[in-house]
């Protein structure tokens, strides 16, 4: 069974990287039904351009050991794709879609992580471009194509696109086209697509084929031909009753 948290972003308001995710994390993190806790987690900072791969994982550690769960980056690790295959965590940050993709394809970890994620042997979770990874692909991303990726194909953790660090309207001056607008078109030329936009903060909490949103704010739902929808925070719904892509 997947348990994933799919976050929009590391930071809400003033608060510091993760801070505003402690409950969140803790129900990834915490005593699980069965009576297993994650003790150890993977960090995967692949998205990372301008700050290195030590500084992702000095911001994110006190995140999870707040859970009592030690996190180490993969880079530090002499083989990624045993890394994965053992991980009882894998956290993977956020920065640019494009680039994480890319290095998650040049490392041979995609179809590890749907695997290692998808067979319930590890939960998964993401933050920003961490979070469009883990749909059926990067189309929807927020991020500028800095690098070009073997294949948009992402890891396919739940069935439809998402937009984190989602934003309504348009600042003042700007002429070009809104995050609606542009969310819009995508669903004009993918009818049978549907996507779920989440504002800072906020979270999508996936156990199964069920979920629902953390954070306070709605989750807003995207379509061809419609009005745009909204699915209320903390109420559980189906993966399926979003359309997407068949996994």
């Amino acid at each position: 069974m997947i348990r994933a948290l799919l976050m929009s972003s590391s930071r809400k308001d003033s608060l510091g990287y993760l801070e505003h995710a402690h409950d969140q994390l803790g129900l990834l993190l915490g005593e699980q039904e069965e009576g297993a806790k994650p003790t150890r987690a993977v960090l995967i900072p692949y998205a990372a351009v301008s700050t290195s791969y030590e500084k992702y994982e000095e911001l994110a550690k006190p995140a999870f050991e707040a859970h009592d769960v030690e996190l180490t980056s993969i880079h530090r690790m002499d083989d990624p794709v045993q890394a994965v295959r053992e991980a009882e965590v894998i956290a993977m940050a956020g920065g640019n879609t494009f680039a994480l993709l890319s290095r998650l394809y040049e490392a041979g970890l995609v179809d590890e992580i749907r695997e290692r994620v998808a067979s319930g042997a590890a939960a998964y979770v993401g933050w920003s471009a961490g979070t469009n990874v883990a749909t059926p692909s990067i189309r929807t991303t927020n991020d500028m194509p800095i690098v070009e990726p073997p294949s948009f194909r992402a890891l396919r953790l739940v069935p439809f696109q998402m937009n984190p660090h989602f934003i309504p309207g348009k600042p003042v001056g700007h002429n070009g086209e809104s995050r609606e607008e542009r969310l819009g078109e995508f669903a004009d030329l993918n009818p049978t697509e549907e996507v779920l936009a989440l504002y800072e903060g906020c979270a999508l909490w996936v156990t199964g084929d069920q979920a629902r949103i953390m954070g306070g704010r709605e989750g807003l739902v995207f379509s061809h031909g419609a009005d745009v929808r909204s699915i209320a925070p903390e109420e559980t719904f189906a993966l399926s009753s979003i359309r997407g892509a068949a996994l």
